[in-house]
């Protein structure tokens, strides 16, 4: 083909023209290689709509030829040229269809560009899909355009279009013996790399693997596309190894997935879809994923490759595909917006997503609780994050507990072994699961036999400030200096019960005064609890402070925040109260021993700063017990 041009009488865009190509060459896309992505779409819609003929037209020109798609390229001359076998257009059509961004609408069009938001409320991708404008999206590349087809309707002539990117257009006869679209391109200086098969080969495979049709590469016409989409076939025609498979092309990932969900429904929108749940947080180094996002195609077309806008951030750890029929095959897949389709498509694909968790937890106990060491960390920050989802979120919930340190629980598990009569769901906060059971505040529950849930992730704060009930319990915390438990019909075993005598109250004042003068302003204040069984003391908040879980998520958000002064309450059975009363007020092993204990109970809340300070009273503690 030769680069001269033969003059013609040029057809004038309207003013606007020159706008709108400045838009989406410049404004819409930002990467220059998806004007192939857009031409490959155009000529499998047009192969589409005469597969669609063929069921009911006699007469098509070339009946008997093959429904396909033909890219060559010529290096040397920098020309790309794209054949199809599709429907066709005639003069008027190329007009019509090549000229759309000419029509009256243009101006709306590029007063909903510049404002960013379409008429009555819609987004600007719901203005683009209004426009043909996919097609001059070949501007970004060119430095011109001819388009030569001819009509699937035997009697129909042959026409060609061509344009420069400027203000004018020509269409003329030309011709074309087979029917179908030739899409010529004289390729930008820096633009040649679309000349290499490669690179062109390259792109199909990401942009177009799964067009339906084949799409034949250089002179060999070598099929550059695989044409099929796992995700289209039925679910019952695909077994177990076909989708792990698929993940594996996928991801690069080595190991197959922890569980996997084919999604295919007609209603509210047509959407097929598969997502995975990796066996790992971690990405492996030879990983495709990059970034968080699933594959979001239009009719098999890729049109973004890690689209966050289809499901939350809690569930951005599940890899897959999301297919749909209703997305508008335009300029809108550069950078889908939030419209309908998407609000819609993102509640289909979200549901499916937490079925798929809900039936491993159901089925596969096991593997879900490796999936909760791994992604339970965002199941929490859902809870946390994303109010009105949390109903189903507190399903996938899991506890370590006080009687059952070995393994996960679920609320309804709790639930389902609390004792008769317990009105709350227990739970108790601290910084690791071993060293929380020895807190003091279990000591009444674990003497009452209650279950108690063993909240240690930092996180566990953040979500409980949303979770407060599970079904008509409510979730009580067993620090709370004034949570009432059940009195229970159980006789106190005589293990348990303490040896030690009970003392008049009046008989501790002395000993409540030597505290709070030893600890001085250390503390708000210290005083008797009967709320302690095997523990000398604990630490609770007083009257008027922020909750507990309220002070944690200040403290992991702020590091200046400075925790309040906490109620040292005494445990006046305990032996090491009972004995340090009977200490005369001078002994020196008094004043280290309110020390320690006070710093124990520190300790115990995660509140001690230096604990390397203990080290020099310790040992003089066992010095004078030696002694």
């Amino acid at each position: 083909m030769s680069d001269t041009i033969p003059p013609v009488q040029p057809i004038p865009f309207k003013a606007e023209t020159r706008q709108i190509l400045d838009i989406l060459i410049h404004s819409l896309y930002t990467e220059r290689e998806i004007f192939l992505r857009e031409l490959v779409s155009n000529a499998s819609d047009a192969l589409t709509r005469l597969d669609f003929e063929q069921l009911t037209q006699r007469e098509i020109l070339d009946p008997g030829a093959e429904l396909a798609i033909w890219i060559t390229a010529d290096p040397e001359q920098r020309l790309l040229t794209i054949n199809d076998t599709g429907i066709g257009m005639n003069a008027d059509e190329l007009v019509q269809n090549l000229g759309t961004i000419a029509h009256s609408g243009a101006k709306a069009f590029i007063s909903a560009a510049k404002e960013g938001l379409g008429q009555e409320g819609q987004h600007l991708s719901d203005i683009i899909g209004q426009f043909g404008v996919g097609f001059y999206s070949v501007f970004m590349v060119a430095e011109w355009v001819r388009v030569t087809s001819r009509s699937y309707l035997p009697d129909s002539q042959a026409a060609s279009w061509l344009c420069r990117g400027d203000d004018t257009f020509t269409v003329e006869p030309a011709q074309k013996e087979k029917r179908g679209t030739t899409v010529e391109i004289k390729l930008k200086e820096d633009a040649e790399e679309f000349s290499q098969e490669a690179r062109l080969r390259e792109i199909i495979r990401k942009h177009s693997d799964f067009v339906p049709f084949p799409i034949y590469l250089g002179e060999k016409n070598e099929q550059a596309n695989k044409r099929t989409a796992l995700w289209r076939q039925t679910p019952r025609q695909l077994e177990k190894k076909d989708y792990e498979e698929f993940y594996k092309q996928l991801t690069l990932d080595f190991e197959g997935p922890l569980t996997y969900t084919h999604l295919a429904v007609d209603a509210p929108v047509q959407v097929y879809s598969i997502l995975y749940t990796p066996q790992r947080f971690e990405r492996g180094m030879f990983s495709l994923r990059k970034e968080d996002g699933l594959k979001l195609y239009a009719r098999k077309i890729l049109i973004q490759e890690y689209c966050k806008d289809l499901l939350p951030d809690y569930l951005q750890f599940i890899q897959g595909v999301v297919d749909s029929e209703d997305l508008p095959l335009n300029v809108s897949r550069e950078s889908v917006q939030s419209n309908r389709v998407m609000a819609q498509l993102k509640q289909l694909v979200t549901n499916k997503a937490l079925d798929m968790l809900t039936k491993l937890a159901a089925d596969e106990p096991e593997s879900y609780a490796r999936f909760w060491r791994e992604f339970g960390r965002f199941i929490k920050q859902g809870i946390a994050m994303e109010p009105g989802e949390t109903a189903d979120l507190r399903l996938l919930l899991r506890f370590r507990t006080n009687l059952h340190t070995d393994e996960w629980s679920s609320l309804e598990t709790y639930v389902s072994r609390m004792k008769e009569g317990q009105p709350a769901i227990y739970y108790i906060l601290g910084d690791d699961e071993h060293s929380v059971l020895y807190s003091p505040h279990l000591d009444m529950v674990r003497k009452h036999g209650y279950e108690v849930l063993l909240m240690t992730d930092p996180l566990d704060a953040f979500m409980l400030t949303r979770l407060k009930q599970y079904k008509e319990f409510s979730l009580k915390n067993v620090s709370q200096p004034d949570l009432e438990l059940p009195k229970t019909s159980e006789p106190v075993s005589d293990e348990t019960k303490s040896t030690i005598p009970t003392v008049p109250p009046e008989d501790w004042i002395h000993l409540v005064d030597r505290f709070k003068t030893k600890l001085g302003d250390k503390v708000q204040d210290v005083r008797m609890t009967d709320r302690l069984e095997d523990s000398p003391v604990r630490l609770v908040d007083p009257e008027g402070a922020p909750n507990q879980e309220m002070q944690r998520v200040y403290r992991l958000l702020r590091e200046e925040f400075e925790a309040p002064k906490k109620v040292l309450e005494l445990n006046p059975r305990h032996p090491i109260m009972v004995r340090l009363n009977k200490l005369p007020a001078h002994d020196e092993r008094s004043d280290l021993a309110i020390e320690q204990v006070f710093e124990n109970a520190l300790l115990i809340e995660g509140l001690l700063k230096d604990p390397a300070s203990m080290i020099s009273r310790i040992h003089k503690l066992i010095e004078k017990a030696l002694n």
